[in-house]
């Protein structure tokens, strides 16, 4: 019954669902390769989803985005068999919850999946604490444990004290982390959000992309969030695919999405994007052209540096995190010294951006920079490098960066 990979938390396989008289027409030799419209207009039929597939990894934010009547609030609400599928696979974990007996689909939703909607889904006789509780209450959890949970996740989506005030003394960016409070206190394995902020005010919407930001950070929570707005989607998504009229027609990564549209469709889309917004470090980013260990000695660091012709080096641990740099003038200096190695000298700082970093958060910190721009990993290990140059290029081209000698700004 596993047909998927083990890397993979959830993969759908091609997927329809069609609403509408006798949907098993639609696959006939005569009808298959039909539009939409055309099947709408000759069967009566409306044709939701179109065997949609992709795959989405632990930990990612996946988004798909699409206009109204685009699929995607049929597609999430299909991903819990809120509604059946016409024809397809959907894996969890390596389970097929198509093949589902009802028990099995209730465990399903109560353990593995919770949705986080639109307009909260919150219940207004109840106070806030046995709202975020709820989802545990179901489960046969009690009292005692069950607030035990829902007080810890109250606190991670910043409402502690809030506990005992109802839903209609709050306002509306409250009531939405109330509701996240409710996904989150059962643990899922996968959040489904299905527009989740587009019915708060703009400020209101951007603070709580922040929130799911930060939270993303320490909870890892594998998550599939649906939108119909293109900045929301660049903002959040690890992964985008981009529908329309119940098919996938791009899927990707934000800045492949922006700089390498698929169609005229996905071009004018993101026709008004700013690159600097999506194109992330590791996109634009070069091999560090000079790098020395701190465990060499200064007329080692010397050698290299005259070897590469450079003039300046970046100096990493045993385990490549990066210590800071050392320029020419500062290694002759050390060479003439007593100090063993660099682990005992003293360098400059180096100027740091995380490899997620979009071109935007690039540019002031390249500003202060006299060298370019040190790209590291979560762990602070040297991955690349970014100069000026790399930066003014990465904004007009498709990311794509030959670079040149090391320093040359």
């Amino acid at each position: 019954m596993n047909g998927t990979t083990n890397k993979h938390q959830i993969e759908v396989k091609n997927l329809w669902k069609i609403f509408g008289p006798q949907p098993e027409r639609v696959f006939t030799e005569e009808h298959q390769n039909k539009s939409r419209s055309e099947l709408q207009e000759e069967l009566g039929v409306v044709v939701a989803l179109r065997d949609v597939s992709f795959n989405v990894d632990p930990g990612q934010i996946f988004v798909v985005m699409g206009l109204s009547g685009s699929g995607k609030s049929t597609l999430v609400r299909c991903l819990t068999r809120l509604i059946e599928n016409s024809l397809g696979d959907i894996y969890f974990g390596g389970e097929n919850i198509v093949e589902f007996s009802s028990d099995q689909l209730v465990e399903f939703r109560r353990h593995t999946v919770a949705m986080v909607f639109q307009h909260f889904g919150l219940l207004p006789h109840r106070r806030v604490l046995d709202n975020v509780a709820y989802g545990l209450e179901v489960q046969g959890i009690d009292k005692e444990t069950r607030h035990r949970k829902a007080k810890k996740a109250i606190n991670t989506v910043g409402l502690t004290g809030w506990e005992e005030y109802y839903p209609r003394e709050m306002s509306g960016g409250m009531q939405q982390r109330v509701g996240l409070a409710r996904a989150l206190a059962v643990d899922p394995e996968v959040l489904l959000m299905d527009e989740p902020f587009s019915g708060l005010d703009p400020l209101i919407r951007r603070e709580m992309q922040d929130e799911l930001i930060n939270l993303q950070k320490s909870m890892h929570k594998t998550i599939i969030f649906i939108t119909h707005d293109l900045d929301e989607a660049l903002k959040l998504g690890d992964r985008i695919v981009i529908m329309r009229d119940g098919e996938i027609i791009q899927e990707g990564t934000p800045d492949s999405i922006v700089t390498l549209p698929a169609n005229d469709y996905v071009a004018e889309f993101v026709g008004d994007v700013s690159k600097a917004k999506v194109i992330r470090a590791e996109t634009i980013m070069r091999q560090p052209a000079s790098v020395v260990r701190e465990s060499q000695s200064p007329q080692e660091v010397v050698v290299t540096l005259k070897s590469l012709d450079s003039k300046v080096a970046y100096v990493i641990s045993d385990d490549n995190t990066l210590k800071g740099l050392v320029t020419e003038p500062i290694a002759d200096l050390l060479a003439q010294s007593d100090v063993p190695d660099l682990a005992n000298a003293v360098f400059d700082n180096a100027h740091m951006v995380s490899a997620e970093a979009t071109l935007e958060d690039c540019i002031p910190v390249s500003a202060e920079a006299d060298h370019p721009l040190a790209v590291v990993d979560n762990e602070g290990r040297l991955l690349g490098q970014i100069g000026r140059k790399d930066l003014l290029v990465g904004m007009v081209d498709s990311g794509t960066n030959k670079g040149g000698k090391d320093g040359e700004e």
